[in-house]
């Protein structure tokens, strides 16, 4: 299980970022007047990177939280 955390939190993370990515560009692509990913808006899928962050924050503070009730 400890092992498992790590992994799923940089998967949270680089997944956030590629859909921040893919926002951008799809937000340049409809500057042209066209668009990559039909069903979804760049509104959209930022707001799924948000939500991956989130996750990725609440991963990272319940671990510090861990840490520091270990320390005496």
């Amino acid at each position: 299980m400890k092992a498992l955390e790590p992994l799923v939190r940089r998967i949270f993370f680089f997944g956030a970022f590629i859909f921040a990515v893919l926002a951008a560009v799809e937000k340049i692509a409809n500057v042209f007047r066209t668009s990559l990913l039909k069903p979804y808006t760049p509104h959209d899928l930022l707001e799924w990177s948000v939500i991956a962050l989130v996750f990725v924050i609440a991963m990272q503070l319940h671990q510090i939280r861990l840490l520091l009730s270990s320390k005496p």
